[in-house]
């Protein structure tokens, strides 16, 4: 049976750069090789980054691309690895338009390419407006190893490349990704791998992308799974990681450039299969390095403490910021946000102001000096009752114009700071609050990243907990204050004023929200499923009417399968209600 070793290169790339990108190809490359790899794969679109959105249609884009391509496999080369296969995503732009594609890179060369050929226009996914699919079927003869490439999406759809594969003959299929992280995703992930597996007959060497853009974190998780559907190697989640594993494989000596037709409910689509031979003898048998052990899963909160701390230290430093600011309350929202932050920067990059109006409690202002004092980042006092107060009196302002224009003069200030200081706004508002509106625009929404945008307020409290417990187990001190988790939350701009005041309790509306937001369900359906029918309509009047702020948020980290964003999309101007008949 022949041997190859793989390296499954996870890497976190750039949009746009890539001039680095292709910097972190070579020198990656540099460490499989140095490992005795001889295929070396790299997430989807690692030379442009992704996504790229319209930089796509950008001619000048493309070539870039495409120079970049030919150049990395000449460096390649020059530094002693030629010998090996490197697979690696980037833009292509042909006569029918721009292509997601991977190539296949080999004696300084470029021997072959593969375009995209499912294109996901869902979701955040909007590939249908920026490429053509891809019906060529590039397979690689490497060591005596027939070696096919398929990206991402492909493996999502049934009767697509993989089967095509399966049934011309292969004998490792690499497939590179750009897969964004959502929570539970490695329910259907892992499993999907497996199944691919058996129905090319080959094992399925699976490369993810970490790291973040925008709104999409990526978590890796790479594996590798044989021709059984096995888990046989796994990488570990939300870091760089280089994957090596030998492969014990079955050479069948394919010939078939045809793919059958077949009767079935999927039908094949007809693919141009491209047999190359760069070599065409099996390797020497060699002694096997051991299986690399199986990065453990995550628990639900690590995993979603982990895609929101990638998702905030990217967006700050990919977009040259070296430093944050935001308002140290001390309520639960702004200590997560703290925490995360100071996880993500370092203390030293952390400028927490507390912001006391006339209605702010002594436990507020003593919460967030402590949240300071335990995190060991920067901290400062300015208070705004002043401030408010002219507003108030030179315009005659009451009840909830009062209100906001203290939330709004907060803003104000933290903006003053950022262009003084360099530093870069955050927003600390939670998915629950954005969805009834129970925001202040230009207000508390002020801010460049809202790092816990997609997390329900009732997470928020299960990740402050489990951050505790964290640092307590590593004898660390707890970040979070006690009593900034146990008190009721409150905005404080009115005297004694909780959230409950105007909003349900939060274990119920999250649960509401969840089925209206995530899953789709109308009144009828909520109602069905058992809640109060005023309390339905009171819910979903608030979220439709708070559109035109979400459309006005910064972004955040997506972690739901239905983020505000870029998955949901609805008009501001809609006189639609889901209301009883």
């Amino acid at each position: 049976m022949p041997q190859l070793r793989i390296a499954l290169a996870q890497v976190n790339t750039c949009v746009g750069d890539v001039a680095g990108n292709s910097s972190l190809v070579l020198d990656w490359t540099r460490r499989a090789v140095q490992d005795g790899a001889h295929v070396v794969a790299f997430p989807e679109m690692t030379l442009s980054g992704y996504p790229i959105e319209d930089l796509a249609l950008r001619k000048s884009f493309a070539a870039a691309n495409r120079e970049a391509l030919e150049r990395l496999a000449r460096d390649l080369l020059a530094n002693g690895c030629g010998d090996a296969l490197v697979v690696v995503g980037h833009l292509t732009r042909d006569d029918e338009g721009q292509r997601n594609s991977a190539s296949l890179l080999h004696g300084g060369e470029v021997v072959a390419t593969y375009n995209k050929h499912h294109l996901p226009n869902y979701g955040v996914f909007d590939e249908a407006r920026n490429f053509a699919p891809g019906f060529d079927l590039p397979i690689v003869k490497l060591h005596g190893v027939d070696v096919g490439v398929v990206i991402c999406e492909d493996i999502w759809q049934n009767g697509g490349p993989v089967a095509a594969l399966g049934k011309v003959g292969v004998d490792l299929v690499v497939c590179l990704n750009a897969s964004p992280y959502e929570r539970s995703k490695d329910d259907q992930r892992v499993p999907l791998v497996s199944g691919r597996a058996v129905e090319a007959g080959a094992p399925l060497a699976y490369v993810n992308l970490v790291g973040a853009q925008d709104e999409l974190v990526f978590d890796g998780d790479s594996v590798i799974a044989d021709s059984a559907g096995q888990i046989i190697a796994r990488a570990p989640q939300f870091t760089e990681h280089l994957l090596v594993a030998d492969l014990e494989l079955t050479a069948g000596g394919h010939t078939s450039t045809t793919v059958p037709a077949e009767p079935g409910p999927v039908r094949m689509p007809a693919f141009d299969v491209h047999r190359i031979v760069l070599q065409p003898d099996p390797l020497p048998r060699y002694e096997p390095l051991p299986l690399p052990q199986l990065a453990e899963p995550l628990s639900d909160e690590a995993e979603v403490w982990g895609a929101l701390v990638t998702g905030l230290r990217d967006y700050v430093h990919k977009n040259g910021a070296k430093s944050v600011t935001f308002g140290f309350s001390g309520g639960i929202d702004s200590a997560v946000c703290a925490a995360l932050a100071v996880d993500a920067l370092g203390p030293d990059s952390v400028h927490g102001v507390s912001m006391p109006s006339v209605y702010s409690s002594e436990h507020s202002r003593s919460d967030a000096a402590e949240l300071a004092r335990r995190l060991g980042c920067h901290y400062e006092v300015q208070p705004v009752a002043d401030m408010v107060d002219l507003y108030v009196r030179q315009l005659g302002l009451t009840g909830l114009a009062e209100e906001n224009v203290q939330a709004r003069v907060r803003g104000m200030l933290l903006m003053a700071l950022s262009n003084q200081h360099g530093h870069l706004v955050l927003a600390t508002g939670n998915k629950t609050e954005l969805a009834v509106g129970y925001s202040t625009i230009y207000g508390d929404a002020v801010g460049a990243f809202a790092p816990i945008k997609d997390v329900p307020k009732t997470l928020v409290w299960k990740l402050a907990r489990w951050r505790n417990d964290a640092a307590e187990k590593r004898g660390e001190l707890a970040p979070i204050p006690e009593n900034s988790i146990t008190k009721p939350p409150s905005a404080e701009l009115r005297p004694d004023q909780t959230d409950q005041d105007s909003l349900p309790e939060y274990d119920v509306l999250d649960v509401v929200l969840d089925g209206y937001v995530e899953g789709d369900k109308g009144y009828q359906d909520l109602v069905q499923d058992g809640f109060d029918a005023e309390l339905v309509e009171r819910i979903l009047r608030m979220v439709d009417r708070a559109e035109f702020k979400r459309r006005q948020y910064p972004p955040g980290t997506k972690i739901t399968f239905k983020a505000f964003g870029r998955d949901r999309r609805l008009p501001i101007t809609n006189r639609w209600r889901e209301t009883a008949p």
